[in-house]
């Protein structure tokens, strides 16, 4: 049983840098998501959500 996971970019919601990419599971989170992550630019925990 192999699971398609989809890849996804986050991008700080205060500077718009895109920092991270990951991957997610659209079948468990078909909207876009949401993590409070380590933005390098800001240099503190900012919200970075899931960009096209």
């Amino acid at each position: 049983m192999s699971t398609k996971r989809a890849k996804i970019t986050l991008e700080c919601t205060q500077c718009k840098e895109r920092n991270y990419d990951t991957t997610k599971e659209k079948k468990k989170h078909p909207d876009r998501v949401e993590y409070k992550k380590y933005c390098p630019r800001c240099k503190s925990h900012t919200v970075h959500k899931e960009t096209k």
